[in-house]
């Protein structure tokens, strides 16, 4: 009886421990923040409309404007417009540039590193960001290659087959797999920014995705954020919403569909779902949501931004 009795003591502990590490490995993947490296920010807080209309911009340029639905700086040009296809609300930001540095990432607090992250607005106000959506979310994944304005923050392959956006200085758009170069081989090619999410959608003006393709975290009709490059320094990004009674999502060959139609040559799909998300001239445009019942930010890892 005594045997039986230690037997099942060492038993309970043994379940306390596996518990308590199931615990520990779940918010050390999930909420634990791990920063490490810090960036450090060039830019003063607010945004790029709240400088205009104190005449920042208006001083460099006579062409200054901005409305609800435009901005014009004579540098930065950026037209939104609002569609439906396939019952889901497209929201499409064309943009125009004169230098391609104005295409820009950053990461949430200025920090690369685990579960750190804030709201794709709060980023893109303490960017000066006039127009930004949410990135690939690199901060719930531990493989990816990470470079973000010039910088290579992991040089770790998801997988051979990993296909991700490359951005050079130049503002140039390409697709590539991770296990056909290296972090450090696109760094010295020209890569500027790297994103690692997908898949492709376009390339060459081509459809790139089956109508089955779908990523492991989405399934078939969600909210979708691309982004895309229809000439040299000419972009769209795009974000659908989904999962409301209003707008069903579209799935990745949906979303393609799209992109082609607006002339878009490469295209590249970011996070989706919950992290959707359209800011421009300080307010978010789309209706993000995670579960359809609540219409909030998701807060994420990173944004895509246009800003000074």
């Amino acid at each position: 009886m005594h045997t039986i009795k230690k037997h099942r003591r060492w038993w309970i502990l043994y379940g306390v421990v596996l518990v308590l590490f199931t615990v520990y490995v779940l918010l050390d993947t999930f909420v634990i923040p791990r920063r490490y490296a810090t960036v450090q920010s060039s830019t003063a807080h607010g945004s790029l409309s709240d400088q205009s209309s104190s005449g920042w911009n208006a001083a460099a340029t006579d062409s200054f404007s901005s409305t609800n639905t435009s901005y014009d700086d004579g540098s930065v040009s950026i037209t939104l417009t609002t569609s439906r296809f396939y019952d889901t609300t497209v929201y499409v930001a064309d943009i125009t540039l004169a230098d391609a540095g104005a295409l820009k990432t950053a990461l949430a607090h200025n920090t690369y590193g685990k579960n750190i992250t804030e709201t794709t607005s709060s980023m893109a106000e303490s960017h000066n960001a006039v127009l930004a959506i949410n990135g690939d979310y690199y901060g719930a994944q531990n493989r990816g290659y990470v470079i973000r304005n010039g910088v290579v923050y992991r040089d770790t392959a998801a997988s051979a087959d990993q296909e991700d956006l490359v951005i050079g200085s130049d503002g140039s758009f390409s697709l590539i797999t991770e296990g056909e170069t290296t972090a450090q081989e696109l760094l010295d090619s020209g890569a500027w920014q790297v994103l690692s999410f997908g898949p492709g959608l376009l390339e060459n003006g081509e459809i790139t995705v089956g109508t089955h393709t779908d990523v492991d975290k989405a399934m078939a009709s969600n909210p979708r954020t691309a982004i895309g490059q229809l000439s040299p320094l000419h972009y769209v990004m795009v974000v659908a919403d989904g999962r409301t009674d209003n707008s069903a999502g579209l799935s990745l060959y949906e979303l393609a569909e799209f992109m082609q139609g607006l002339g878009v040559t490469t295209a590249y799909n970011l996070d989706g779902g919950g992290s959707s998300t359209l800011y421009f001239n300080g307010a978010v445009i789309n209706n993000p949501t995670t579960n359809g019942k609540t219409i909030s930010e998701r807060k994420v890892s990173d944004i895509v931004y246009i800003g000074a």
